[in-house]
């Protein structure tokens, strides 16, 4: 276990599931007792002091932890699997090819399906057909889809989990164009990352609260668009580094961005049923996709009608809250240290917006840090 204090709780990370925990201090403080093997009875009187209640009670309450962290068997970290008895599939009929960078990358999908879970979000970046340095492969089997990287099967997925497949698929990406293995990245997290040539900033909130939106209208306005949806940061610098997939816009914002945008008229639409959404892909305004810059901000960004603008910082455990359970995090000890201390230096905000002029200002403040 890996404990870190954060305001006036405690972020507990678990190495058996990867699992991280906000507890109240004096919880976390049993839970390294019992990790530090000290006498059960030794704790008791502890708990029964800091809590005030009876031994009878402070007991029961070790047992309660004890059974929930220690003697309850987690969901453990994923094992291997052997591919070895599963051939990867050749003469495929759907072939696509993207340029990122130099970089040209081959990807085959086994039938439509396949093909359109990856190329919405990369069909900006086709090329024809040329000399590629990596080989995808996409397909299904069983009901479940496979991903081969360089002719070597990474994984498969229910075809329930294509989230899974699609953030796998994106991190082999990003492994390849800015040269570094997983275990080297921090995280991926679900937002929107700005820019401005010197500093990053993370748009986060739910679905449909508006980052994608919010992303567009300040890329209208001379910010770079790092990222949408997928931003991956990497363990050395806690830097966010860029990740060129299309910005995702919902069909109910395009009368905001068309003024901006007029080619979003003709691009094609996709209905995912399985989301219950409608979307257009714009083509992010960013030709430099090696950038990585430093982030401290996180802003947790909601497009509310008729609402004034409002500009609060929030709660770090609020904001851990929400964040870590739409994040991919490194399940190295290493690196979910380093997680934890950028975290305890980033400041959080609530932007609450119906003006997108305001809200462009407000950002741009934030940016020049007049805030």
């Amino acid at each position: 276990m890996i404990f870190k204090n954060i305001e006036d709780k405690t972020v507990v990370w678990f190495s058996k599931n990867n699992q991280y925990v906000v507890l109240e201090s004096i919880t976390a403080t049993v839970l390294k007792k019992i990790k530090e093997k000290i006498n059960s009875e030794k704790i008791k009187e502890f708990i029964s002091l800091e809590l005030q209640v009876p031994l009878k009670q402070s007991g029961e309450f070790l047992e309660e932890l004890k059974e929930k962290f220690f003697n309850n068997d987690f969901n453990e970290l994923e094992k291997s699997v052997d591919y070895s008895a599963v051939s990867i599939p050749e003469g495929l009929n759907f072939i696509k090819f993207y340029k990122i960078n130099s970089t040209v990358f081959k990807v085959e999908f086994s039938s439509e399906f396949e093909l359109s879970l990856i190329h919405p979000k990369f069909a900006h970046l086709e090329i024809n057909k040329i000399k590629h340095q990596h080989s995808f492969v996409v397909f299904s089997k069983n009901k479940e889809i496979f991903l081969s990287v360089n002719n070597s099967i990474i994984k498969h997925w229910s075809e329930s989990e294509v989230h899974f497949f699609q953030g796998k698929f994106s991190m082999e990406i990003i492994q390849i164009i800015h040269k570094k293995i997983e275990d080297q990245w921090l995280g991926v997290f679900h937002a929107s990352a700005i820019g401005n040539g010197k500093k990053a900033v993370l748009f986060l909130g739910d679905s449909g609260n508006g980052k994608s939106t919010s992303l567009a209208i300040l890329q209208a306005n001379g910010f770079d668009c790092m990222a949408d949806d997928f931003v991956p940061i990497d363990v050395t610098s806690q830097d966010v580094y860029s990740f060129p997939s299309a910005i995702s816009i919902k069909k109910n914002s395009l009368g905001t961005l068309l003024p901006m945008y007029p080619e979003l008229a003709t691009t094609a639409e996709y209905h995912y049923k399985r989301l219950n959404k409608v979307v257009r892909y714009l083509k992010p305004i960013n030709s430099n996709n090696t950038q990585s810059l430093p982030c401290n901000e996180l802003v947790f960004i909601k497009y509310e009608k008729d609402h004034p603008l409002k500009f609060t910082k929030i709660s770090k455990i609020d904001a851990f809250s929400k964040l870590v359970p739409d994040s991919w995090l490194s399940p190295i000890k290493e690196n979910v240290n380093v997680f934890l201390d950028w975290f305890s230096n980033v400041s959080c905000y609530q932007l609450t917006y119906s003006d997108n002029d305001e809200m462009t200002r407000t950002v741009t403040k934030l940016f020049n840090n007049e805030l």
